[in-house]
């Protein structure tokens, strides 16, 4: 069974930096695409950010672009979101997700069958 576990999350000042991390179990995470996603409190999740399964495609949200950056490490079985100058509409849980495939250059909600339990990230003004 896949195993995601997301850290790094806390309280933050607006303007300030944060980086998560997904540490994925075993076998389950090379040669796979993952994403990050987010909801905010009375909010629909939402995508955030996604890389490929080797680390060349990447993609992100129009919210976050410029600001965040979506990065893997293969040998560690771990996946980063570096986030900075950080808003107060960037407060959400912060939740790691694998796509069903494998070999996949990208991902979304509809793609990931395992979620992460999420890492709370909240923004003062």
């Amino acid at each position: 069974q896949v195993q995601l576990v997301e850290s790094g999350g806390g309280l933050v000042q607006a303007g300030g930096s944060l980086r998560l991390s997904c540490a994925a179990s075993g076998r389950t995470f090379k040669n796979y695409a993952f994403a990050w996603f987010r909801a905010a409190p009375g909010k629909e999740r939402e995508f955030v950010a996604a890389i490929g399964w080797n680390g060349v495609n990447t993609n992100y949200a129009d919210s976050v672009k410029g600001r965040f950056t979506i990065s893997r490490d293969d040998a560690e079985n771990m996946v980063y979101l570096q986030m900075n100058s950080l808003k107060p509409e960037d407060t959400a849980v912060y939740y790691c997700g694998r796509d069903r495939d494998l070999y996949a250059s990208r991902t979304s909600a509809s793609r990931v069958n395992f979620w992460g339990q999420g890492t709370q990230v909240t923004v003062s003004s």
